[in-house]
């Protein structure tokens, strides 16, 4: 799916409040074969079948709203992590795509719990269609959680990190 097209999508979500999710049914070869949108508190049901790549997109934090995908022959989902502690900022993914700690293999990773970030810091890479992007951090503060694997696939909202900012 084009990353342009997700990010759509997501703007769709945030300018229209009254919506809760959006859900796009994929045949064969990528093409889509349906659109589907629900209203706030209206739970998308995620169980279709016969082999379609399956994607919900829903804004992050949304009330009964999970991010799914399935592909043929498995299916995978991420529901919303545990609420972090009020104190802790979180740096969230904002693409899908595989996480990856360092620059390149075999390198030290970008940070580590317990380092100190500033604003504007490359945290990690997220690669989305073979394309690296360096994520960088939006808070100044202390790293106290590293929410994810090296290459863990990650979803859009995903948290990456979480930061302490009065650290």
């Amino acid at each position: 799916m084009n990353l342009d097209i997700i990010a759509r999508l997501v703007q769709i979500l945030k300018e229209a409040p009254e919506l809760g999710a959006i859900e796009v049914h994929r045949g064969l070869f990528g093409t889509w074969s349906s659109v589907r949108v629900s209203r706030a508190g209206h739970s998308l049901n995620a169980g279709s079948g016969g082999g379609d790549a399956h994607v919900v997109v829903a804004p992050a934090g949304a009330p009964g709203t999970a991010l799914a995908a399935e592909a043929t022959g498995g299916r995978r989902e991420a529901t919303a992590a545990p609420a972090a502690p009020s104190s802790l900022v979180e740096i969230k993914s904002p693409m899908v795509g595989t996480f990856y700690a360092a620059p390149e293999p075999g390198a030290a990773p970008y940070v580590k719990v317990g380092n100190r970030v500033s604003s504007g810091q490359v945290v990690c890479i997220i690669e989305a269609m073979k394309i690296m992007n360096e994520i960088e951090s939006e808070v100044t503060g202390v790293i106290r959680e590293v929410a994810v694997e090296n290459a863990q696939p990650v979803e859009f909202g995903q948290p990456l990190f979480r930061v302490d900012p009065h650290g």
